[in-house]
């Protein structure tokens, strides 16, 4: 079994900054891509970040200049940081990752629990 776990989250002023981690553990063959995701109140999950192996990062046009993802892969983990942190900001954030949890299967996505940021005016 393959599990994601989140921390990190919480409550900020606007302006503030949070640090979001995303640990993968279990049967890991490989990791492909990681990134984070968020979903608000009534709105749809969206795109925030992805950074797949080796490769260049993707960044939802709403948080390019203020959220930076970063990866380290000995520890199976994902970070995003948020700086200058918005009310719009405010969801719950969930860390997905493709992973291949066995030699001859082939890679699926995980998603972890979500962890929810609460960004106050």
């Amino acid at each position: 079994q393959v599990q994601l776990v989140e921390s990190g989250g919480g409550l900020v002023q606007a302006g503030g900054s949070l640090r979001l981690s995303c640990a993968a553990s279990g049967r890991i063959v490989s990791i492909n891509d990681m990134g984070w995701y968020r979903q608000a109140p009534g709105k749809q999950r969206e795109l925030v970040a992805a950074m797949p192996t080796g490769g260049s990062t993707n960044l939802a046009d709403s948080v390019k200049g203020r959220f930076t993802i970063s990866r380290d892969n000995r520890k199976n983990t994902v970070y995003l940081q948020m700086n200058s942190l918005k009310p719009e900001d405010t969801a719950v954030y969930y860390c997905a990752a493709t992973i291949r949890d066995s030699i001859l299967g082939s890679a699926r996505q995980y998603w972890g629990p979500g962890t929810q940021v609460t960004v106050s005016s």
